[in-house]
């Protein structure tokens, strides 16, 4: 069993708790909160014995192996390091981090250490994903690719009401690209690689974060446009053109069905089952990782990180996204 602690308290985190569940060599022993009552009462529900409202005392702790982060961005980064230079192996959700100098630093320090540290990004790891990867030859040689995370945000509302919710706080490194964008470059990045060219251009809230994107990148026989926003839903499915046909996924972050259709008309549906609590694979990877001695996740490698994080870096310096982040750089 790997002894887990969790930072954070909130929706993800119950999300994430649920997907364990279903998750061989997965223990809760340990919750961090900002306050003691907070942890204990999370603790409770969860049946984790230790609780701790100090991450320095957290990451000394002998009753934890690993611990799952899933603060806000912003926090991403030291949170980590603090607990990879304690030998505790880190599964930080997505985004790893603010910009690309945190991530470079983050995976230096899991290296130094002997540990492993992977990005919360399910995508990789989920079945419909690997069945796209073995089934893309296919659809032969691929010459355009749109990926798309479009989904009206529930806080939104109350944004435009005056009610400044943490998703729409530069401070906190938020904004339509960290939270759904990278979903939909996470793909394109690990099929295709580093583009040759960005374009990038956003919609810009009246607190400085990005409210919709799209980047265009360019490689040399493939065009591929990312797209993704917080504020507009968008009801089509993402797909990848091949010269014999293309690949249809419906929802780009989930995968929850994906399909060939032919040049000729016909269609192969290459939908393999998928759990309902899909952070699952992504938690089963990790663990695997670990229990293999490995320090390093051979589905979500720090190279593919590391590539989206300076993808993201170039995409807001285009559209002028800032965090504060950015300036202690």
């Amino acid at each position: 069993m790997i002894r887990f602690g969790i930072i954070g308290t909130n929706t993800i985190t119950e999300s994430f708790l649920t997907a364990a569940q279903n998750t061989t060599g997965f223990q809760l022993t340990t919750v961090y909160s900002r306050t003691m009552e907070k942890a204990q009462l999370f603790a409770e529900k969860y049946g984790a014995t230790y609780t701790f409202d100090d991450l320095e005392l957290m990451a000394k702790s002998p009753e934890i192996d690993a611990v799952y982060i899933a603060s806000p961005n912003a926090l991403h980064c030291e949170q980590t390091c603090l607990f990879l230079q304690h030998g505790k192996h880190v599964l930080c959700e997505k985004p790893l981090c603010s910009n690309l100098p945190e991530a470079e630093k983050m995976v230096a320090t899991a290296r130094q250490h002997g540990v492993l540290l992977m990005e919360a990004m399910k995508t990789p790891t989920l079945p419909n994903y690997l069945s796209l990867k073995k089934h893309l030859h296919k659809i032969g040689k691929i010459h355009y690719v749109q990926s798309h995370y479009c989904q009206y945000s529930s806080r939104y509302d109350k944004f435009k009401a005056g009610e400044i919710m943490n998703a729409f706080r530069p401070e906190l490194s938020n904004g339509a690209l960290m939270d759904l964008g990278v979903y939909a470059l996470y793909p394109v990045i690990d099929l295709f690689g580093m583009p040759n060219d960005i374009k990038a251009s956003a919609v810009m809230l009246h607190t400085g974060v990005d409210g919709m994107g799209s980047a265009l990148l360019s490689y040399p026989d493939l065009v591929a446009t990312v797209s993704y926003s917080k504020i507009s839903d968008m009801k089509t499915p993402s797909e990848i053109q091949g010269e014999e046909g293309s690949i249809l996924i419906e929802h780009i972050s989930q995968q929850n069905s994906v399909k060939i259709v032919y040049r000729d008309g016909r269609e192969e549906d290459i939908t393999e089952f998928q759990s309902s609590s899909p952070m699952q694979y992504e938690l089963a990877e990790f663990i695997s990782t670990i229990q293999q001695g490995k320090t390093e996740s051979a589905l979500n490698n720090y190279t593919l990180a590391l590539r989206v994080a300076d993808i993201m870096q170039t995409i807001r310096q285009q559209i002028g996204l800032v965090f504060d982040a950015d300036k202690k750089i």
